[in-house]
């Protein structure tokens, strides 16, 4: 079993004798508040009311993560290039294109009964901290004195932003209809895993006569990408030059392939305490500072602790007094790209129902760093922004996008979540998340549990949305499927619920169109019900090891195969193949860092996928399917394809005989000829390195301080662990959470590298070897604990 790592508090409590403790005077408060910071950054934030409260949540945000908000403030309001140059004007024209335009005060009053007051108290706390910050800027973090700028002020259209969420699948669509027209329907569907699906003719993806398929593989959705693309600095940022093309569709791939997460809830049948107990730990992309940042919430009426984006108020997974909740992705279909034929007199109409439309036209002006403003012309149909002109063709291109509806802020919802005290109270709440789509999961100290899908989906009667369509008013959406009837669970007979980003629907779901046809690979899932399912009462600890499991399921296939493919050999093969079979015959399918046959089978996996890749997917359509389904590699491999030639299990065996051969050559190169120095977890192999994203702009000591690792990793993409399947782990769970609800106290949290964004706070990286040893801390909830592991308090008086 793997070490269960936890460091322990051992403090006491905290006097206010030395500069540890500090009276602040902020303007806004109406009343003092106390933010007690514990030894592992957590700030616990004791109000007098709500505003107060969410005030001081933007407050202490802003103190920890300032640049990390300047930055999501310029992608929110389309001025990075007014900091960076004309590289990023396309970027800025496609934030804008995709502001949210609906009416602001139901918006704004959508996430709660009293979310207009907490919103425009967040962003007043996190201007407060910017006026103090714009008046001594040699306080200012490092990176705004590198790009010699300062924090402008947030409003509460920041906070609505969807610049950043998870959204679907507009990319999918086009990319599917470009294979479409290449090699036809019935090829994609044999290539990608479509699921749940009734017949082998299912999903249908047949394109509508007016979708030209030669006309759709030019760059239509070129400003989509721009605004959802991360932001990257290179040295030439300091000149406003430009820089190489960002590569969106790798960058894209990888994200659709690693950006999960695992949650699951067990009741007190299965439980040691007897009480029901949660896990979560979403995964994303690796950063410094992490995306998630931990709070604790406490006024009348709240008493909430958890992690959210620092953007946010409120509090996304995390507990209350009473109940726990967790997310994962759950695929809904929230997009869709419209063709549309335009008027050759008037390239500003565009056909609906037979006549002639105008389009709605904004003149917007973008500053640019260095040189004139631009106007730029922001174009809507009534579906949605024009994303391309094709002036040559007469058609133009739109995307409909429901979460342009009114409420579809990313986890704004989680509001309502978190003063829900019951099962009720909590799938109300629960009706409010329409974006991302989520498997939201439940557990209370009352015995209960519960899992809700989440997520606005339109309702398509006459196509699945998985290929471009006219927006001639043939396919028009018809509504929203009401939250309440996704898929659900309360106090399942068998006593859990795990979900893992894959399917949780049954094959004859209704309003079949409304939810996604794909979705992740279910080893995560089944290997989590396993161990659930095992016969054994959970404890914490259990679940921690079960949180961070490295058995590959797939290797538990494949590893088989290759070493039967490997017996008629024996006699031919080099020692190092020899070796590795030895290795392989030995092992127990972990992907431990200090693991040798972990190295060798993810590098044998590695090529052998290529290979079936190569001999499946037909070169022609390789730059918009740059990825074959796990699940099509193993039954593939399982039941060889006629693509293997006249003797497919002869031409199986040989592949993957062969792409041993390769995997040794490949680690040879990169780990050397001692077979024996090539551990799974290493700088040269798995390991973590965090990259600070002005770490090309700073100098060689400056760089030392912000950048972190190398550390050794294990795990891969389709583990529990996930670590994601690049060398360096790009992607993962930052942010875990553990929960027994018998006592708040016992919960145990994790987050990468640490609360803080300033390289001279602790904080900054405190956590950062706990969590690459898979390890935890305690996240206390009761106020006496919380003092006893102080390190910092800080009292908010109003001005």
């Amino acid at each position: 079993m793997k070490r269960f790592l936890l460091l322990l508090a051992v403090g006491v409590s905290v006097l206010c004798a030395d500069s540890s403790c500090q009276n602040l005077t902020i303007k806004g408060l109406q009343q003092p508040v106390e933010v007690i910071r514990d030894r592992w950054g957590i700030s616990h934030i004791y109000a007098q009311n709500d505003h107060d409260l969410f005030m001081a949540q933007g407050y202490v945000a802003a103190s920890d993560r300032l640049f990390q908000l300047e930055i999501w403030r310029r992608q929110a309001t389309g001025t990075t290039a007014e900091l960076l140059g004309k590289k990023e004007l396309k970027r800025d024209i496609g934030s804008r294109l995709f502001k949210f335009r609906g009416n602001l005060t139901a918006e704004l009053a959508h996430y709660h009964p009293r979310s207009t007051l907490i919103i425009n108290a967040f962003v007043e706390g996190i201007n407060a901290y910017i006026r103090e910050m714009r008046a001594s800027p040699e306080k200012l973090p490092f990176e705004f004195k590198v790009l010699n700028t300062l924090p402008d002020y947030w409003t509460p259209e920041i906070v609505i932003s969807r610049h950043q969420g998870l959204l679907s699948n507009v990319k999918e669509e086009l990319n599917n209809a470009r294979i479409v027209s290449l090699v036809g329907a019935d090829k994609l569907r044999e290539l990608q895993w479509f699921h749940p699906a009734k017949t082998a003719n299912e999903p249908d993806l047949t394109l509508d006569k007016l979708v030209n398929g030669e006309e759709i593989f030019q760059n239509i959705l070129e400003l989509y990408e721009a605004f959802r693309a991360p932001l990257k600095f290179t040295k030439d940022d300091k000149k406003a030059s430009l820089t190489p093309a960002f590569d969106f569709d790798s960058w894209y791939e990888e994200e659709k392939l690693n950006v999960g997460s695992n949650n699951w809830i067990i009741d007190g049948k299965l439980s040691q305490s007897g009480y029901p107990m949660l896990a979560n730990d979403p995964h994303r992309a690796q950063s410094v500072p992490s995306l998630r940042y931990w709070v604790h919430l406490h006024a009348p009426g709240w008493n909430v602790v958890g992690a959210g984006e620092p953007s946010l108020p409120g509090v996304s997974v995390g507990h209350n007094e009473v109940a726990s909740w967790g997310l994962t992705i759950f695929e809904t279909d929230n997009e869709d790209l419209y063709v549309y034929e335009t008027n050759p007199q008037n390239a500003d109409q565009y056909k609906y129902q037979g006549k002639w439309e105008a389009l709605k036209i904004i003149r917007d002006t973008v500053k640019i760093a260095g040189q004139q403003p631009e106007i730029v012309t922001l174009k809507y149909t009534r579906h949605g922004p024009v994303v391309f002109e094709d002036a040559a063709k007469n058609k133009l291109y739109a995307v409909r996008a429901g979460w342009q509806e009114v409420g579809c802020a990313p986890y704004l919802a989680s509001l309502r979540m978190n003063q829900a005290r019951t099962w009720e109270e909590f799938r109300t709440a629960c009706s409010f998340s329409r974006i991302p789509g989520e498997n939201m999961i439940y557990a209370d100290k009352n015995g209960h549990i519960g899992w809700q899908a989440v997520g606005i989906s339109p309702i398509r009667k006459n196509w699945t949305g998985l290929v471009p369509v006219p927006g001639d008013g043939r396919y028009e959406w018809a509504g929203y499927l009401p939250i309440q009837l996704l898929p659900n669970k309360f106090d399942p007979a068998e006593g859990y619920v795990a979900t893992a980003n894959n399917n949780m629907t049954p094959v004859d779901f209704p309003n079949r169109n409304a939810i996604g046809w794909t979705w992740a690979n279910p080893v995560r899932a089944h290997r989590i019900e396993e161990v659930l399912t095992a016969g054994k009462r959970m404890s914490l600890q259990d679940f921690a090891t079960l949180q961070t499991d490295y058995l590959s399921g797939t290797a538990r296939t494949l590893v088989p195969l290759l070493l039967k493919a490997l017996e008629p050999n024996a006699k031919k093969e080099s020692k190092e193949v020899a070796k590795a079979q030895s290795l392989l015959q030995e092992w127990d399918y972990q992907l431990k860092p200090n693991s040798i046959a972990a190295a060798v089978y993810v590098q044998w996996e590695t090529e052998f996928r290529k290979s079936i890749y190569q001999l499946t997917v037909p070169e022609t359509i390789q730059t918009y399917f740059k990825t074959l389904p796990t699940k099509r590699l193993v039954d593939w491999t399982v039941t060889p394809r006629p693509e293997f030639g006249s003797d497919p299990i002869k031409m199986r065996n040989k592949l993957l005989v062969n792409a041993l051969d390769k995997a040794i050559l490949e680690l040879t190169a990169r780990l050397g000829n001692n077979m024996d120095q090539w551990q799974y977890g290493q700088a040269k192999n798995k390991h973590i390195t965090l990259t600070h994203i002005l770490s090309d702009l700073v100098s060689a000591d400056q760089k030392a301080k912000i950048n972190l690792g190398p550390l050794p990793r294990g795990g891969y993409g389709e583990v529990v662990g996930n670590t994601g399947n690049n060398l360096n782990q790009e992607h993962g769970a930052s942010f875990r959470i553990l929960v027994d609800t018998e006592n708040w106290d016992k919960t145990l949290g994790i987050n990468n590298p640490g609360q803080s964004a300033n390289p001279d706070d602790p904080h900054y990286s405190d956590l950062f070897e706990l969590w690459a040893k898979d390890g935890y801390f305690p996240v206390y909830f009761s106020k006496d604990k919380i003092k006893s592991v102080a390190d910092r308090t800080w009292t908010l008086k109003p001005n």
